[in-house]
């Protein structure tokens, strides 16, 4: 079986199974999803969802959040963890919204990876998300993901990213990047399945007995 060949099994069954797959992370608008984008690394959304209306309580747009102090923003977000970098780029990034784009979200990934606290895995997100253009955001779950299902080789998610890329329609990728996080976390754990439990573990390599060693970011 062939990459490509998985890659069709892959999207059939995720399609499937999360035919419209919605963004897990509560917002009420593209700065309001960007904050949120940005606790979530090495965070869980749920712990997100759980902080962010009690920061935007406080401030829900980038002239509030300028105003706050980081020591202000860093007693709501603590629980998010990395709260000390994450308080910082979040009144930074408030100031620069205001200062060099009218208080919008700018529309780019160059503009927005140069926004403190934003790479390109969150760069990924607001695009896709929130603007609409094709991406597909990799972080360490949809790398892990990848690799149990033989769509990639790569050693790090950037060149996960560019695999995926070759074998999914562009079309395709904005859902599912939101699929492979669903179903990773209802079927393929990277403490539960270990490449041999759940139905597309099993679907693309029937044979696998052994448990499947990743290849760490």
């Amino acid at each position: 079986m062939t990459r490509k060949d998985r890659a069709l099994i892959v999207k059939e069954i995720l399609a499937k199974k999360y035919p419209s797959p919605p963004i897990p992370l509560d917002h009420f608008d593209n700065f309001s999803f960007l904050i949120a984008v940005l606790l979530s690394a090495q965070c869980t959304d749920e712990r997100v969802n759980q902080v962010t209306p009690k920061l935007f309580k406080l401030a829900k747009d980038p002239l509030s959040m300028s105003k706050l102090t980081e020591k202000k923003i860093y007693s709501v977000i603590k629980p998010c963890g990395l709260g000390p970098k994450k308080s910082k780029a979040i009144r930074q990034l408030s100031k620069i919204l205001l200062k060099e784009h009218n208080g919008r979200v700018p529309e780019s990934f160059y503009e927005l990876e140069k926004l403190p606290g934003v790479g390109h895995k969150t760069a990924s997100v607001l695009m896709s998300q929130a603007f609409g253009e094709p991406a597909f955001p990799v972080d360490t779950h949809v790398h892990r993901l990848a690799q149990r299902w033989g769509l990639t080789s790569g050693k790090n998610v950037l060149q996960t990213e560019k695999d995926l890329k070759k074998i999914f329609p562009p079309e395709n990728w904005n859902d599912l990047h939101l699929q492979f996080i669903f179903w990773g976390r209802e079927y393929c754990q990277a403490r539960e399945c270990f490449g041999l439990k759940c139905r597309i573990c099993k679907k693309l390599y029937p044979k696998r007995k052994k448990t499947f060693i990743h290849k760490k970011p």
